[in-house]
């Protein structure tokens, strides 16, 4: 009889590499009596405009990449019921926020290789409705991001990117979340950086990101810090009606060291990547195939395709078998009409979205993470090669 004693650990999927630098930050963080917006999160956003390149008036933090999302779209000034271009191949929350912001999101196919929204299905989803693009750049995999600014300057569209998957990545030699109006980042606790939950903004305008830092704290002229901090109490006023988006002290303490190490992170999940392609190649499973020339993969999701036809067993069977072996997985992503919410509010069905729906139904993804051990990768590439064995 097996007991839980004889298994090996469950390998949690996205687990965070948490050292103790970040343990001691908010120890002392919490010691100071300061835990919502405040010194920590200030030097956050320093580090981080430092880190791609910005000037800090670039930049804003808050709770979440759907929060910077929703008041990114708000600050550009999108006019109410516009169209709003994104990809089929995402998480929800890209297409929530659209719908937070009042306005209508319009999917675009992506393409099969890159799982990369298609510049050539953006061009044909434009209609004098249409105001801005959301690119996601799926799986740290940069979005042909020359062509979509060639679009966006041709019919005069904003360009909001998602760079939730994307913090370290790079096309064309420039970080991503430059190229378009605004760039959106996330930290949630799978995130290549980690502050549990989290986000920041990233923007061309001071002007726009000004706003966004407004609305994304009740609409107020000053947050807590500048209301309550140590040169005395300043009166604030509110100036929109605006939400509660603000990140915490608490959380930019996880993040301050993250972001610290984020070359040493990104370099283990490189080395990862490279082995599963290598331990991988010879199994009936479809690859991530090669970043192209002249940019940086953010390598935050490693996705394989699981086809019944040469695999001899379903993508939710190879679920169901990974999770036996005790190795926790990730489906990136069913596509977005596939969910009955959608389906019923806009009458959109999968077969619209040929590529985002097959893709959507075969793919699976491994862990990564700086946190696994050598040992934890062989254990991964092991399960994969006995179940598709058997």
């Amino acid at each position: 009889m097996t007991t839980d004693q004889d298994q090996p650990p469950f390998l949690v999927f996205g687990a965070p590499h948490i050292d103790e630098a970040e343990i001691d930050e908010v120890l002392t963080c919490l010691r100071s009596g300061w835990l919502g917006t405040g010194p920590r999160v200030a030097k956050f956003e320093r580090d981080f405009a430092a880190f791609r390149g910005v000037k800090s008036a670039q930049v804003a933090a808050v709770n979440s990449c759907t929060a910077a999302l929703h008041v990114s779209m708000l600050a550009a000034g999108i006019e109410h019921g516009a169209e709003v271009i994104t990809t089929p191949l995402t998480f929800c929350a890209t297409v929530n926020a659209i719908l937070h912001a009042g306005l209508m999101p319009v999917l675009a196919d992506v393409d099969p290789q890159t799982q990369n929204i298609d510049p050539d299905a953006i061009e044909a989803a434009i209609t004098p409705r249409t105001r801005a693009i959301v690119p996601v750049h799926f799986a740290g995999r940069p979005c042909a991001m020359d062509r979509i600014m060639d679009i966006a300057r041709k019919h005069d569209l904003v360009v909001i990117e998602d760079c939730a998957h994307a913090v370290e990545a790079e096309f064309h030699g420039k970080p991503l979340g430059t190229f378009g109006d605004f760039g959106c980042f996330s930290f949630y606790v799978t995130k290549n950086v980690v502050t549990g939950e989290g986000g920041m903004i990233l923007g061309r305008s001071n002007e726009q990101v000004a706003r966004a830092k407004v609305l994304a704290l009740h609409g107020m002229s000053k947050d807590a810090w500048h209301r309550f901090g140590d040169k005395g109490y300043r009166h604030y006023q509110v100036v929109e009606c605006g939400f509660k988006y603000n990140m915490m002290d608490l959380q930019a303490a996880i993040g301050l060291h993250q972001l610290a190490r984020v070359e040493q992170s990104w370099r283990r999940r490189d080395e990862i990547w490279r082995h599963y392609d290598a331990a991988l190649a010879n199994l009936p499973i479809e690859l991530p195939v090669p970043a192209e020339d002249d940019v940086r993969h953010g390598r935050h999701l490693y996705t394989v395709m699981i086809d019944n036809n040469h695999c001899g067993i379903t993508r939710d069977e190879f679920l169901d078998e990974m999770n036996v072996a005790r190795i926790g997985t990730g489906v990136h992503y069913l596509s977005i009409p596939e969910h009955p919410y959608y389906q019923q509010r806009f009458g959109w069905r999968p077969e619209q979205w040929p590529n985002a729906m097959s893709l959507g139904r075969k793919t699976v993804s491994l862990p990564l993470s700086p946190a696994l051990s050598d040992g934890d990768v062989e254990r991964v590439v092991a399960a994969v090669s006995l179940i598709l064995s058997a």
